[in-house]
């Protein structure tokens, strides 16, 4: 057989239209083999070579790093979505006429936070100036194409510190809900967004602020407990005390209580959905998608002290009353959350469990003293915020664990691990913790006080009696947003309709 094959390519080959055939099938053969060769080695070559690896392992590039730019914008996202849980919160706190007054609020604080930060707050908080303030990057002028060595975005990482900023400004409404009048709101709501939280934010986030090269030991402040929940609890208590109760507000102490929330369902929903942007709040302060297992643990740590806070605060309570309450759950574990803000990146998950654990007690007492000092605060706002923020802050002196140092966009450098009070290190933490919280809480704290008695001065600051006996939400708005409980738009004021569980029926009782 092998004969026979060998006998009919040789009849074959003496033809010669049948050599030509051959060799050009050949020839195209082992050409697409070449092409396919030189493809395979151009790939391997431009994606594959040495010099890409030696990249990876060098400093970050100048440029933007797409991908801890993505990570901040998502983070940012998550984080202004905070602000629907803000109005859900506080509107489920408040009472059913002033549910629109709050809302609006809500949205207008973002609206005009936004064109702040863009025209002057962002350059007096993060641009470089002298220990107190930023003077460049007005109107975002002259900005580089990277925020500092972040590599990350610059307007990227504008969007992000822009949603903590409106955090802070929504945080102040809440202790101020069913009295202040929506111009007053407005002209503080500028003063806060505008002046008070970038300035002095900028001693412990900007570049060369003076807590944030305070020697020996710098003033630490990872997401924070203080710039943004200590400065945000501590002007509502200002706004508070300015303001004075609502009408109809009795205190424990004479006999009363708490006007008790219109719809505790909107308010654990709001809380719930804070809890959910709290994963953009704290890792997303990473600023890195890079330093994977530091984002993992302050996302774990997060959880861990808002479960801690809100079991703390329901089990604390119950002696008392003996009812698991909903409300103080909630902002339990609210209060966890912003404890554990500030100390996230630097502690262990069981130092985060007695962070938010202690939180939630704080929160208690927080409450107690406020209806002890007759402070009308109708959603908690300081407790939560200003007293647990402090806490938050001095904890880290205490329990920071020494194994972790700072976030980088190439990854973690533990190189200078943190270590507070209790894991063995020395004093110095804790005693730049105290610098920093009690200076930036008095500060706060008497620029507030001075700002809300200037604004009271033009008598916008607090509605009319008629106008709060009404609700806000007829008087400011023009509309309520349950207008069938009262029979439309149109129908008689609140205060003559006499609604149980308003501030108007205790009166006209």
């Amino acid at each position: 057989m092998f004969q026979r094959l060998v006998d009919k390519f040789m009849d074959r080959w003496r033809k010669k239209e049948y050599r030509r055939y051959l060799f050009l099938y050949l020839g195209a053969k082992i050409a697409g083999v070449l092409l396919c060769l030189a493809i395979m080695k151009g790939v391997t070559t431009y994606f594959f070579t040495p010099a890409f690896a030696d990249d990876a392992a060098a400093p970050p590039p100048a440029y933007v790093n797409p991908i801890n730019t993505m990570w901040t914008v998502v983070a940012a996202f998550l984080v202004f979505f905070m602000q629907a849980g803000f109005m859900f919160l506080e509107a489920g706190f408040a009472r059913t006429r002033e549910t629109v007054n709050v809302i609006l609020e809500g949205i207008v604080d973002t609206c005009l936070c936004g064109i702040l930060f863009y025209t002057w707050g962002f350059a007096f908080m993060f641009s470089h100036g002298n220990g107190f303030i930023g003077y460049h990057w007005f109107f975002l002028q002259g900005t580089p194409d990277t925020y500092e060595g972040t590599g990350v975005a610059f307007l990227a990482y504008w969007l992000f510190q822009y949603a903590f900023a409106d955090t802070c400004s929504t945080i102040t409404s809440g202790a101020m809900v069913g009295r202040t009048g929506f111009v007053g709101d407005l002209i503080y709501s500028i003063g806060v967004s505008g002046f008070i939280y970038p300035i002095i934010g900028h001693w412990a986030w900007g570049p060369d602020g003076w807590l944030a090269t305070l020697t020996p030991m710098a003033f630490h402040d990872f997401a924070g407990s203080t710039v943004v929940h200590t400065i945000g609890g501590f002007i509502s208590l200002a706004g508070a005390i300015v303001l004075g109760p609502r009408i109809g507000r009795k205190f424990k102490r004479d006999g009363g209580g708490p006007m008790p929330g219109h719809n505790m369902t909107i308010a654990a929903v709001g809380g719930v959905i804070l809890w959910f942007g709290w994963y953009g709040f704290n890792p997303g302060s990473t600023l890195s998608a890079m330093d994977a297992a530091g984002c993992g643990r302050v996302a774990a740590n997060t959880t861990l002290a808002a479960c801690a806070g809100g079991l703390s605060a329901m089990c604390w309570l119950y002696p008392r009353n003996k009812v698991w309450d909903c409300g103080i759950t909630v902002n339990g574990f609210l209060a966890g959350l912003v404890a554990i803000t500030c100390p996230c990146y630097w502690v262990s998950p069981g130092g985060a469990i007695i962070i938010g654990g202690v939180a939630g007690v704080v929160c208690i007492y927080g409450v107690d003293l406020m209806e002890w000092l007759r402070i009308d605060d109708p959603v908690g706002a300081w407790p939560v915020h200003g007293a647990c923020g402090v806490w938050g802050t001095l904890s880290l002196g205490l329990l920071a664990c020494g194994k972790y140092g700072v976030s980088g966009p190439t990854g973690a450098d533990d190189s200078a691990p943190v270590t507070g009070l209790f894991y063995g290190g020395n004093s110095q933490l804790l005693v730049a913790q105290l610098i920093g919280s009690a200076s930036i809480t008095a500060a706060t704290f008497g620029i507030s006080m001075l700002m809300f008695y200037l604004v009271k001065m033009t008598g916008t600051l607090r509605v009319s009696k008629d106008g709060e006996l009404e609700g806000l939400d007829l008087h400011e708005h023009g509309g309520s947003a349950y207008p069938e409980l009262i029979g439309g738009v149109h129908a008689p004021s609140a205060g003559s309709v006499k609604l149980p569980g308003t501030a108007a029926a205790a009166v006209a009782e």
